[in-house]
């Protein structure tokens, strides 16, 4: 990874978090679970690429197979989709840069744990993350009231499906790579 693209990325996040970007993100609940969010992440995800090899190796130590960074990353995205943080991040900008800061620290758990856990940790992680996905977007989806109270009834509903879709479809594609990845191993 080189130095302009982790400069790009630490620009991103910052002007992700800036008012201005704030009051366009969080003024739609999709824009904000669905945009705002993962691009938080994918800043962290590029940040992870840089770490040097000494950092590297002390944080192996403590996330062998790839298990606590993939553990923090679930513990944290399933705090993050509550919907009082919500309300408590579009409201306070304290709050919403306490998120931005954990969504960041969980792109580059990422970046370092996904190919160390292998198939099987990643099954394992997805296997709980994606349900908890599509628990949260059925939650959105089934609720007759608006759970969070920052956005109205209409996007919380979308957001409950996309969230449902977006989980289905991830688990999908991530099995037809493992699928395609054991053929080739099969054949070659």
């Amino acid at each position: 990874m080189t130095p302009l693209s982790r400069w790009c990325a630490v620009a991103v996040f910052v002007l992700l978090l800036s008012p201005p970007a704030r009051h366009v993100l969080e003024s739609r609940m999709s824009l904000h679970m669905l945009v705002q969010v993962p691009l938080l992440v994918a800043c962290g995800v590029v940040l992870g690429a840089g770490i040097s090899a000494a950092w590297r190796e002390r944080l192996d130590r403590w996330n062998a197979h790839g298990i606590a960074g993939l553990l923090a990353f679930a513990l944290v995205t399933a705090v993050l989709m509550i919907p009082r943080l919500l309300d408590l991040a579009v409201a306070h900008a304290w709050v919403d840069a306490g998120k931005g800061l954990l969504l960041l620290a969980c792109g580059i758990a990422l970046r370092l744990s996904w190919t160390r856990g292998g198939a099987l940790v990643q099954a394992f992680f997805l296997g709980n993350v994606l349900p908890m996905t599509a628990a949260v977007g059925q939650a959105y989806q089934d609720s007759p009231l608006r759970l969070c109270n920052a956005y109205l009834l209409e996007d919380q509903v979308l957001v409950g499906t996309l969230l449902v879709a977006g989980a289905a479809s991830f688990a999908l594609a991530w099995m037809a790579r493992v699928a395609v990845m054991l053929v080739r191993r099969e054949g070659g």
